[in-house]
């Protein structure tokens, strides 16, 4: 158990350090040694716990999603919040964890437009790790127009609607290289009080 327990604790050290790596030199410009030598360890241990930089890659983001993940269940599942209230902290919340990352931003970027061609078009990868997100608020959207909090809207055009204000927040920040989101977050409470039936 002891064995597990460690294997599990250097696998999370070694994409931590990964991750600052892909953020230093960019996905093209990472290898494997460099992943290596920033965890402390041989490439031949590397290969211990992956197969290569894409799947050391994949499982970065993964693990910076799960608390993010985690933090949305606990804000849709709270008795204490209204539907407004659910949706605005979930929607600031990927906003600072999008102002928090930006560096990485740009590499996740430049990783989906390398995507060889045979691995599907970048919006699937992209649909795939915002799916969870998505519901969410898809159900906090059904939730409060069935409790009267929000008004009635076709519950796709309006999660359609908030992932909208997500994907340019991302485009502020990969692509406009701006430093914050503030602009955005402003926008996130303003487009959510919209939908209240009250102001």
């Amino acid at each position: 158990m002891a064995y597990v327990v460690k294997h599990e604790k250097r696998r999370t050290e070694i994409l931590k350090n990964a991750l600052a790596v892909f953020v230093d030199d960019g996905f093209e410009n990472t290898t494997f040694q460099k992943i290596a030598d920033r965890s402390g360890i041989t490439r031949t241990t590397l290969y211990l716990y992956f197969k290569n930089k894409r799947e050391i890659f994949n499982y970065s983001i993964k693990q910076m999603l799960v608390k993010a993940e985690e933090d949305i269940g606990k804000i849709e599942a709270s008795k204490s919040l209204g539907s407004v209230e659910k949706i605005t902290r979930i929607l600031l919340d990927i906003l600072k964890l999008l102002e928090d990352n930006q560096r990485l931003l740009s590499v996740i970027m430049d990783y989906l437009l390398h995507l060889p061609k045979n691995e599907g078009p970048p919006e699937l990868r992209v649909r795939r790790r915002t799916l969870k997100m998505r519901r969410a608020i898809s159900s906090i959207i059904r939730e409060g127009i069935k409790a009267g909090e929000l008004k009635k809207a076709n519950v796709k055009t309006a999660d359609d609607f908030f992932y909208s204000i997500i994907e340019a927040a991302i485009f502020h920040l990969a692509i406009l290289k701006r430093e914050n989101l503030d602009e955005m977050k402003n926008v996130v409470v303003f487009a959510a009080k919209q939908f209240a039936t009250q102001g």
